[in-house]
């Protein structure tokens, strides 16, 4: 029998036994996700100008769960993502200035300009990427944990993967090696209700996608992903669970996207209507505002947190522009490891 979990949201989940979070963890989960809403809200600028060249999908509405997961982690565990990245990038600390680059093609960017949107890398922050393939990430990311348990560290390797990606092949290969072997992997499905343009409901026969691993008594649970204090709560119990090494954890962790699936993606397949009514009643951002004036903590601290943060994004976008695009030469680096 698989042990499940679901943890308190303001969707109605019943209560886990995790405390909830300190003022100043609230506080660092709001500068963290409005770090990433303002970045993305400028990567779509410069897209629209035109400084930034074929996919870019943004991860506006997103930011809880990344931002609630990576504050159960700890230094030397790794992440891996999919092609909606930026968010994951900025959360495990990559410097904005250097995601916003390599964005806009430069050299001052993580990959020297030659990744783009999808392929970013930083050994230092132990970020293993976002991939381009659907699902293609899960495979990697168990190889991450398969890699921890080799060297009998107490590393957790997360990995995230959509609602889409869910129905893949490979992904339910990869939770049978996880689970046969116990590797400490933490599986995040982000739920966003939609793949690039068809709802989940109309995508999979699975009406819960946290018990997706069921066949292999895989430990699981449902979240709020539009509350980081959910996510935070839910992730430290998976995180927990893995260290303790017993094996693979699953989290579907339900959230919504505002924006099209890619800015190429008018998104026409679902209403204003819903968009707006996610903003105005669900966003996760707002929710750690209220939160945080329920603990007298005043307009002005906030304030000050999102001027900083505006500071940050205009000097990355400067920075971007700035930067020189990489020589040619560079074509031929990073191609061939050498003994």
């Amino acid at each position: 029998m698989s042990q499940s979990a679901e943890t308190m949201g303001r969707d109605g989940h019943p209560g886990s036994n995790q405390p909830p979070m300190s003022q100043d963890a609230l506080l660092q989960a709001y500068g963290d996700m409005l770090l990433i809403r303002r970045f993305e809200e400028r990567a779509g600028q410069l897209y629209g100008m035109g400084l930034i060249g074929g996919f870019c999908h943004l991860y506006i509405g997103q930011e809880a769960v990344v931002v609630g997961v990576q504050g159960a982690l700890k230094p030397g565990d790794q992440v891996i993502t999919s092609y909606r990245d930026h968010g994951h990038m900025l959360a495990t600390g990559m410097e904005p200035r250097g995601v916003m680059a390599e964005l806009t093609g430069r050299s001052g960017g993580y990959s020297k300009g030659k990744g783009g949107s999808m392929h970013m890398f930083s050994k230092e922050k132990q970020f293993y990427g976002g991939h381009g393939i659907v699902g293609a990430q899960v495979s990697l990311g168990t190889g991450l944990a398969f890699a921890d348990w080799y060297r009998g560290n107490d590393h957790v390797a997360v990995t995230y993967f959509g609602d889409g990606a869910a129905n893949q092949g490979q992904v339910f290969e990869s939770f049978n090696l996880a689970a046969l072997m116990k590797l400490p992997c933490i599986y995040v499905i982000e739920n966003n209700m939609y793949g690039m343009g068809t709802s989940v409901e109309r995508a999979t026969a699975s009406r819960d996608l946290s018990k997706n691993g069921s066949p292999w008594s895989m430990a699981h649970a449902a979240v709020d992903g539009m509350d980081v204090v959910a996510v935070r709560q839910a992730a430290v119990a998976a995180v927990a669970h893995c260290r303790a090494g017993n094996g693979p954890y699953l989290m579907e962790i339900k959230t919504y996207r505002y924006r099209g699936h890619s800015m190429s993606d008018p998104g026409k397949y679902r209403t204003r209507d819903e968009i707006e009514k996610m903003r105005g009643e669900r966003d996760c951002i707002e929710h750690v505002r209220h939160l945080l004036s329920e603990m007298g903590v005043g307009d002005e601290v906030t304030k000050a947190i999102d001027a900083e943060v505006k500071a940050r994004i205009a000097e990355a976008a400067d920075y971007a522009q700035a930067s020189p695009e990489p020589d040619a030469a560079e074509l031929w680096t990073d191609i061939l490891l050498e003994d």
